[in-house]
């Protein structure tokens, strides 16, 4: 049986070995000043600005974001080196694994003209027993080196079962591909494939990373040749399958055509169809694949293969849906009198896939009228009350102006001491607690909360992102963690599962007063 947790060396740390608290330090200071570079010019780029202090600030975030990388690999590689990478195994659904990684890159992608796209081999568990963060760090590397050194294309997240007990996870792109030489090479420490891409950045300990961590799960990486002369990354494993869930089959004995210029789109789009129990018929114009469908059949249509002007059809007889970029919502009613049925946004997901062809089909599971695709933006928390503690000026203006965004109510507080106090005096939604604080700490500030039977949900807020800071928090009583610099998106997410109208409770005042002095 595998054990809950394993460790990369069972040696003792020496003294040259960094410790954790130094660790946790470093992490705090670096990060902390890194929340307000990139918060500020994420709130700079909303503003009103020149075509010139647009690409000013486009290059204050991406070298920002570059040097928080470089933070992370540093910080995560000392960890490792220290002997002191842990697995939390975990139910996790491999769709929504591999989902998250695509959506979280697609922006960069799309920044470059790439597609991203994911698919899970119609084979493949639902659920495994695995450390989620971990399998995500992998992916993320891969998928991420992928989108920045390729320059036409795109890139294919994929899992499969090769074996009984065994998934390969892949991620494979159109780049320049991986010399044979290299294959090996690029996964040491402060390795690069070639000099020619130094100007790309990186720290050299991505791809090392990612083999300790496979290694630590009794698993392995690797590099092959692409199809079209990229590369294709991959990690295997025994992972243990959990058996109760089954994939259903909704689109059993449908044929279901895909009409892309790109091959990332078709490959994903065939392989969640063929995941579904359909059969899908590509192709790279409309009508190709018009002329291997039938009349009555779903057809799904790439904005991609749209003329300078925009326009596009659906083939004749063919019930279609279009395929958008998040960035070209702005074209669905142009499509819809254009005879396409519906839409779906990329990367595509399969549930949704098929959803929308049952519907376009006349067939759909239920009378409801189609979902709006949920990645269209609103406010995740209208009316919600927050209380943020925060003793950083800058920081506490980025909180509050994302929450605000997001529709709360904001009341600010610099002290774990004035955070007993308003949470006394009235009832709020969610606290956002930061950790490090003069007086009281954060985890200390949770803790009287919880004692004096304050129910409210506590999110902390922290420049310490590895995974024994997360426990400390939770062990503390608070129920979620965002990590410093503060990303809008996980912002969002921690608001939709705590403060959303339909998650939101009444949260009393407490039986008793604090004792803050």
């Amino acid at each position: 049986m595998r054990k809950p947790t394993r460790s990369l060396s069972e040696r003792r740390p020496t003294r040259a070995q960094i410790s954790a608290e130094q660790l946790a330090s470093l992490s705090h200071e670096f990060r902390t000043p890194l929340n307000g570079v990139l918060g500020m010019a994420r709130l700079l780029e909303g503003t009103k600005l020149t075509e010139e202090q647009k690409t000013y600030v486009a290059a204050l975030r991406d070298s920002g974001q570059h040097l928080l990388a470089l933070v992370n690999d540093v910080l995560d590689f000392a960890k490792l080196g220290a002997g002191r990478l842990e697995l939390h195994p975990a139910r996790t659904d491999l769709e929504s694994l591999l989902q998250s990684v695509a959506e979280l890159l697609s922006p960069r992608a799309r920044e470059k003209d790439l597609e991203i796209a994911w698919a899970v081999a119609p084979a493949s568990p639902v659920t495994i027993h695995a450390d989620e963060n971990r399998l995500r760090q992998i992916l993320l590397n891969f998928a991420g080196n992928a989108v920045k050194f390729t320059e036409t294309g795109g890139v294919l997240i994929t899992v499969a079962a090769p074996g009984p007990g065994r998934l390969r996870f892949t991620v494979e792109d159109t780049g320049p591909g991986v010399s044979e030489s290299d294959r090996d090479r690029i996964f040491e420490a402060f390795a690069q494939a070639e000099t020619a891409h130094a100007d790309l950045g990186g720290s050299g300990l991505g791809l090392a990373i990612a083999r300790r961590i496979a290694r630590a799960m009794d698993g392995d990486v690797g590099v092959d040749p692409a199809g079209e002369g990229g590369a294709a990354f991959w990690f295997e494993a025994g992972l243990p399958v959990v058996p109760a869930a089954v994939r259903g089959r909704p689109l059993e004995g449908r044929r279901v055509g895909v009409a892309s210029p790109s091959t990332i789109v078709r490959a994903a789009a065939a392989a969640q169809i063929e995941a579904c129990g359909g059969t899908a018929v590509c192709g790279e114009t409309v009508g190709d694949v018009a002329a291997a469908t039938r009349a009555g059949d779903v057809v799904l249509v790439d904005a991609g293969l749209a003329g300078p002007t925009g326009a596009l059809r659906p083939p004749p007889q063919r019930k279609g849906i279009v395929l958008l970029a998040p960035d070209e919502r702005d074209r669905i009613a142009r499509y819809r009198r254009a005879g396409f049925t519906g839409y779906l946004i990329k990367p595509l997901r399969r549930a949704s896939l098929a959803e929308r062809v049952l519907i376009a089909a006349g067939q759909a599971p239920s009378a409801a009228p189609p979902r709006e695709d949920d990645r269209i933006v609103t406010a995740a928390a209208p009316g919600a009350r927050i209380l943020l503690v925060e003793d950083n000026p800058i920081n506490a203006l980025l909180a509050r102006t994302l929450l605000t965004r997001e529709g709360c109510e904001v009341e600010h507080v610099t002290s774990g001491a004035e955070a007993l106090k308003a949470a006394d005096m009235g009832a709020f939604d969610v606290i956002l607690m930061d950790m490090r604080m003069p007086g009281l700490s954060g985890e200390e500030t949770a803790g009287r909360l919880r004692e004096a039977g304050i129910a409210t949900p506590i999110v902390a807020l922290t420049a310490n992102a590895f995974e024994d800071d997360r426990r400390a928090c939770l062990a503390a009583g608070m129920d979620d963690f965002l990590v410093k610099p503060l990303s809008p998106d996980a912002l969002r997410s921690a608001l939709t599962r705590w403060a959303a109208p339909t998650s939101r409770a009444n949260w009393t005042k407490p039986a008793k007063r604090f004792k803050v002095g």
